[in-house]
């Protein structure tokens, strides 16, 4: 597992207050929302300032990217990876 993943996976656990979830238990390719971690529109507002304060990343709203960005833990970190770049 990488640092940013790790990161990241920290950052949703500790935003969302999400108990009894550890990092490892986080799969990087499973969906974050609805189906895998069960997260609702709620949470990606809460996970989106996160991100953004975070990484100092922009995010467009609720656009098609955004919603591809934030499809799983490795999609999120390809896109704050990006902006490093």
């Amino acid at each position: 597992m990488s640092d940013l993943s790790t990161e990241v996976k920290q950052l949703i656990i500790e935003t969302l207050d999400l108990e009894d979830i550890e990092a490892s238990d986080i799969n990087d390719e499973e969906a974050l929302f609805v189906d895998g971690l069960g997260l609702d529109s709620i949470d990606a507002l809460e996970l989106g300032v996160a991100i953004k304060k975070a990484y100092d990343v922009k995010i467009d709203g609720n656009t098609d990217d955004s919603k591809k960005h934030f499809y799983s833990v490795k999609t999120l970190c390809d896109f704050i990876a990006s902006t490093r770049a």
